[in-house]
């Protein structure tokens, strides 16, 4: 097999029977193309994202190359579908993904910058890797190992990213990472990703996740594992692949490879330099406790080789922040929201309402067919108008508040806005009084502002052109 160096340049493969599954949010290998429809023929969806050619597809979502109408920003648009996410017990799936991608903000993972939805489908807006997968490349050589640190550097920054904030992929692999126009390398699909919260009192995760080829052995063994020892893992075949060319533990039979990747059983190809050789056998120890930690691994004299440059000054969006970024939005008449930026309000990146309309006792929402400032304005005159009821605006000035005199309950509203004349209003009830709360809206305030609840017409044609 043929070796790359760096500074390689490579087209774009078509797809093959040995193309994952998995959907992509690149150009390239692993894309199911078609041939490219006419211009005029490209549905628009929300009236902002020209759909263009598929790029990959998988068991219940396909990858479309997309344009900004407005920017004409070429984006990754991959289109969910309701039904099979909910026949095959994916729900959580796709909210975990959701949630987790729009905390992470880092130059090698893949941001997500919008999501949409309609009564069928869900539409993650992505960025778009031009470069297409790093599997694709793999198949016309093997990468020399100065090219191989250079990806496996861009690799780990990413990856202690996420473990620092407790985030774990549990699904890495050359099938989710891909290039951008630089060849600089980007991790995608979250889909199988751990946060520390699903972590159980042991301190250990226990679900079953992961490619065969790249599962660690501790997952195997069916008991408790750290995810971030598991990543190391991963991390440490695709370092292998890419460097040999071919997978450290291969076998036709699923148990052979198992328990081949259980004891370890691999050997390094004679190219490996002693050095390569030794961080590859403490990247895959079986044993997770004596495995190497990424702060081992920054300090690894094959890893700093040729040097590492740390990528710093780096945001991490947690929920808390998430919602604090949507109040200061809020008071920019500028404001616009999509279906991510109402999910986000709820506690917790709450994502149901992707799913399903049930309501919490203690948040409503509403959308409404008028002027922010107007509905803001009708909705404090209508408050005001009732006894014994404390009211003020809301910092910002872009909601209102209302509480009892005696403080048995306590309400608010806040305005957002949706389009130039559409908002949605986020009825909130305090918790703790939560019936009394419940009482002042359903029975005082609501019945004075019922007339501004904008009935949606049906939706528009263009939405159901979208290919299914």
């Amino acid at each position: 097999m043929p070796e790359i160096h760096d500074g390689y340049s490579a087209s774009s493969s078509s797809c093959s029977s040995s193309s994952s599954s998995s959907e992509v949010v690149g150009a390239g290998a692993g894309a199911c193309e078609t041939p490219p429809p006419e211009p005029h023929a490209n549905p628009i969806i929300f009236g902002k994202y020209e759909l263009g050619r598929l790029l990959g597809c998988g068991g219940f979502a396909k990858v479309y190359e997309g344009r900004d109408i407005r920017t004409h920003r070429i984006v990754a648009v991959k289109a969910v579908s309701k039904q099979k996410v909910a026949r095959g017990n994916l729900v959580a799936h796709v909210k975990r993904e959701v949630a987790i991608m729009r905390r992470l903000h880092h130059p090698h993972i893949i941001r997500l910058l919008e999501v949409l939805a309609t009564k069928r489908k869900i539409y993650f807006v992505m960025e778009y890797a031009k470069g297409g997968e790093l599997f694709a490349k793999l198949t016309k050589g093997r990468f020399s190992e100065d090219l191989s640190r250079k990806y496996f550097h861009q690799l780990i920054s990413a990856v202690a990213y996420c473990h620092s904030h407790g985030v774990y992929h549990r699904d890495l692999k050359p099938e989710n990472l891909l290039l951008d126009e630089n060849w600089s390398l980007k991790i995608s699909d979250f889909g199988l990703s751990a946060v520390t919260e699903q972590i159980r009192t042991d301190g250990m995760l226990h679900t079953m996740c992961g490619t065969p080829a790249y599962v660690a052995p501790e997952i195997l063994s069916k008991k408790g594992y750290d995810g971030a020892k598991v990543d190391i893992w991963s991390c440490g075949i695709i370092l292998f692949v890419l460097t040999a060319g071919y997978l450290p533990f291969n076998d036709t039979n699923l148990m052979n490879l198992y328990r081949k990747i259980y004891k370890g059983e691999y050997r390094c190809p004679r190219w490996f330099s002693p050095e390569l050789e030794h961080l590859i056998s403490r990247l895959l120890d079986t044993n997770p406790e004596t495995r190497i930690t990424i702060k081992e691994i920054l300090e690894d004299p094959w890893f700093t080789k040729l040097g590492f440059k740390e990528v710093n000054n780096l945001r991490f969006f947690d929920d808390e922040e998430v919602a604090k970024e949507a109040e200061v939005e809020a008071d920019d008449d500028s404001r616009f929201l999509n279906a991510f930026d109402l999910i986000s309000f709820s506690p917790g990146c709450n994502l149901s309402g992707l799913f399903t309309k049930e309501e919490q006792s203690s948040r409503e929402t509403f959308v409404v067919k008028d002027k922010a400032e107007a509905v803001v304005e009708k909705i404090e005159t209508a408050a005001r108008g009732i006894d014994a009821v404390h009211v003020e605006r809301t910092k910002g000035g872009m909601g209102v508040k209302m509480e009892g005199q005696d403080g048995d309950f306590a309400v608010a509203l806040e305005v957002h806005r949706l389009t130039e004349d559409l908002v949605v209003v986020v009825v909130r009830k305090r918790e703790q009084d939560v019936g009394p709360s419940d009482y002042f809206w359903k029975d005082k305030l609501r019945p004075k502002i019922c007339h501004l609840f904008y009935q949606p017409a049906r939706p528009a044609p263009f939405v159901n052109r979208v290919a299914s």
